[in-house]
């Protein structure tokens, strides 16, 4: 594919040039990038770099970090709900919920560290640039970045005024609303951002409904419903040219209806197993009082508040302070076994405070950049998960009973052995119990980082971050013995809510090495050898301790090591009519961290061994001519647990979520219609090659927990008027309807019955585009 789009993009560059020259000035417009904490523009970046300005995202609507995956080689983002992302660079996963694990994907948002999983997602709106940097980035992004980093840069209040309206509706009762207004003096500009989408679940829930086991009952919402609120006000101070302040305030709400966890054995009444049919999640009875709210679904805010100064010491000299705090909320409520029955009813109530301080100073001479800065982050977390089930469903859907009655019947009904086992004692027996984790992190770094341009051709960086880090696990659960079975359901020990914890510091070096060599004025190579490091996880549960007291019981899990090895080449020819990228890398793993449900559904983190991966990825992008613009990219990695046996169980084993190939393409056509209209239009195409879901690569209870090969499509068409300030534009993702999951196995899979989340079907709708300017 990409050959082809190389030898269109290079006869028709060719033919243009031969036959006009007007087309001289239309060329790819070059992204200014500060990957490296300083502005540059992107061939000049010696790391593999795939970046994207907001004018880009929003010509191909894209407004969820999720859709980003279809255009970017390498990386896989993976959003079951806003509570719940995962993020995957080359191959590594980094979606965990627990306060006392680390990101192993530093997701930045103007310029500080929000990689923490509850508190990653956010709505893309009003957006300067997204980039994504592919392999361990600690020197520069601190250790969250050990495989890379995604950096989101919101755009900034400006002295003119001017201002956006975008509404939409589609299908599913699709409502969008985003926009934005600024303007101010020589002195102080301001900016006021927002964003409001709306939609219906594509997935029906018959709980409640009069052909559901609890007819009359509560009536659950259709799943995968979503209602996202977003705002962001800022303020720019510019008291001299030497010096500006920029003030950023975020806020963002979600109230989602939750996740589709369609069970792969037990079908809903009168339905079947698939996983893109309907679903009867009834959730639990005791919903309010234990979980925390009546209905499945997501409640969940962020609030985020930074302040930036950057401060021109001299034409050499640069000072730049960031600040930032960043805090959470999120309740999650979910039917994980994804029946009627009352089985697997659990909640996930998250919280997460985050503060962080950097300063960095720049000097700039004739061959040196020398970048020295100092950083501190803190987190304080927890994650709160309740449980709720009915003793006999419970046992009975586990198979331990003996009984020879089935979970679900045939025709929907449950079986609730209650009062044959209790001999009418009772009718049902609810059991609850509630596990939580905690943890706190001081983080404090020191850099460097000298890039010297040895003659006008070669420029060699070295660069070394020193790391410290104070990190305090916690962990506490109230689990009563059950009345049927004499003891906990769940196999863990009860700290009556008592919190056990432990303590331990670590610390590391981490460098980086990069050469970039101009071949030509057109040309750039360049090579890089680095470290990343997924900091030692200190998990904390419980067990019996001396006469028979409750201590804590305290796994460290060894800090997971990388060093990327790396060449690539960055281009462009036919007067930036082209321009084009290509790297391939190595990668070597010791003591990989891997994330796994233990048979109580709860997550942890264990050491399998050594990995490796290798890979390569291409981009380009061509001007056809003055109407037509393509881009297209590819990406292939082989990420594996290495075949050893000293890896144990997980020995040969993929990378979760990692497809071996990736690949996309689009066009951008448009053109004057009549003297003050033009029709513009996009199209995307994007590929991704089979996955696993879970890292064991295998079946659960005879259910092949992984998905084939998927190719997706969106497209959208519309037109302006001549002066571009208005648009009505039709659009379309999943063009073709095709069905696909997004995830499978899940908790319900550590119970033996897995459960299958749909990725969504076709949307479409229409949206109408107003800009203002004085």
């Amino acid at each position: 594919m990409l050959s082809l789009m190389v030898s269109a993009a290079l006869s028709q560059g060719a033919l243009a040039q031969e036959n006009s020259s007007s087309n001289d000035t239309n060329e790819i417009e070059e992204i200014i990038v500060t990957a490296q904490k300083r502005a540059q523009a992107i061939q000049d970046v010696p790391v593999t770099l795939s970046a994207f300005d907001g004018d880009f995202l929003s010509e191909i609507g894209i407004a969820e970090l999720d859709v980003l995956s279809e255009i970017t080689p390498g990386l896989v983002i993976q959003e079951q709900s806003p509570n719940n992302p995962g993020f995957v660079i080359r191959g590594i996963t980094s979606d965990s919920g627990s306060a006392q694990s680390s990101p192993r994907v530093s997701v930045y948002y103007n310029g500080t560290d929000v990689s923490r999983s509850r508190g990653s997602y956010f709505e893309l709106y009003d957006i300067e640039r997204v980039e994504i940097v592919k392999g361990p980035q600690a020197t520069l992004f601190g250790t969250a970045a050990s495989v890379g980093a995604l950096s989101v840069i919101t755009k900034r209040p400006e002295q003119d005024f001017s201002s956006e309206l975008r509404v939409g509706t589609g299908n599913f009762s699709a409502q969008t609303a985003s926009g934005f207004i600024t303007g101010g003096s020589d002195l102080v500009q301001g900016r006021f951002a927002f964003n409001y989408r709306k939609r219906d679940g594509f997935i029906e829930n018959i709980a409640g409904d009069s052909n559901s086991q609890n007819p009359g009952g509560l009536v659950q919402d259709d799943m995968h419903a979503i209602e996202r609120t977003s705002f962001r006000p800022s303020i720019r101070f510019t008291p001299n040219d030497d010096l500006t302040i920029d003030v950023v305030y975020s806020y963002e709400k979600n109230e989602d209806s939750g996740t589709s966890f369609k069970n792969g054995l037990f079908a809903p009444t009168g339905g079947d197993t698939s996983p893109f049919s309907f679903v009867e999640m009834a959730g639990s009875p005791l919903s309010v009082q234990h979980l925390g709210a009546e209905k499945l679904g997501v409640e969940r805010e962020v609030d985020d508040l930074s302040l930036t100064i950057e401060y021109a010491l001299s034409d050499q000299l640069s000072f730049t302070s960031i600040t930032a705090t960043r805090s959470f909320e999120s309740l999650e409520i979910f039917d994980a076994d994804g029946t009627q029955a009352w089985f697997l009813e659990f909640a996930e109530d998250a919280q997460g405070d985050q503060f962080s301080q950097e300063f960095r100073i720049i000097h700039n001479s004739e061959k040196l950049t020398s970048i020295y800065g100092a950083s501190y982050f803190t987190e304080d977390g927890s994650q709160v998960v309740p449980f709720s089930t009915e003793e006999s469903i419970y046992l009975n859907c586990l198979g331990v009973l003996g009984s020879g009655l089935p979970c679900i019947n045939s025709d929907g009904s449950v079986n609730i052995l209650t009062p044959v086992l209790t001999q009418g004692a009772a009718d049902l027996l609810p059991y609850t119990a509630t596990f939580s984790n905690f943890g706190e992190n001081d983080i404090y770094s020191v850099f460097a980082d000298f890039s010297y341009a040895m003659n006008n051709a070669l420029e060699l960086t070295v660069g070394l971050r020193y790391v410290t880090e104070d990190k305090v696990s916690g962990y506490s659960s109230l689990a009563p013995n059950s009345v049927l079975s004499g003891g906990p359901l769940l196999p863990v020990i009860d700290t009556n809510n008592v919190r056990v914890e432990a303590k331990a510091d670590f610390d590391d070096w981490l460098p980086r090495f990069n050469a970039l060599y101009v071949l030509n004025d057109q040309i750039n190579l360049y090579a890089t050898i680095s470290k990343g490091r997924r900091s030692e996880v200190l998990d904390v549960s419980s067990r019996v301790g001396p006469a028979d007291g409750i201590i804590a019981d305290v796994t460290e899990v060894p800090a997971e090591i990388i060093w990327n090895y790396e060449t690539g080449i960055k281009g462009e020819s036919h007067n930036r009519k082209l321009t084009y990228a290509a790297s391939v890398f190595y990668q070597d793993y010791s003591d990989f961290q891997v994330t796994l449900q233990d048979s109580a559904g709860n997550f942890f983190t264990a050491n399998a061994g050594s990995a490796t991966n290798i890979g390569f990825e291409g981009e380009l992008k061509a001007v056809l001519s003055d109407s037509f613009e393509v881009f297209a990219n590819v990406g292939y990695i082989d990420a594996e647990i290495d075949d050893d046996s000293s890896n144990g169980n997980l020995a040969g084993n993929r990378f979760r979520l990692q497809p071996e190939w990736t690949a996309s393409a689009g066009m951008f056509y448009s053109r004057p219609i009549s003297s003050s209209l033009n029709l513009t239009s996009s199209f995307i195409y994007s590929y991704r090659s089979d996955v696993f879901f879970e890292p064991d690569n295998a079946p659960i209870s005879g259910l092949d927990i992984s998905e084939d090969a998927i190719s997706l499509a969106s497209a959208r068409v519309g037109i302006s008027n001549a002066d571009e300030t208005w648009s009505l534009t039709l659009f379309a993702s999943n063009l073709f309807d095709k069905e696909y999951l997004v995830d499978a196995g899940n908790t319900g899979g550590s119970f033996g019955n897995p459960t299958f989340v749909a990725g969504p079907p076709r949307f479409y709708g229409i949206e109408l585009s107003m800009k203002f300017s004085r």
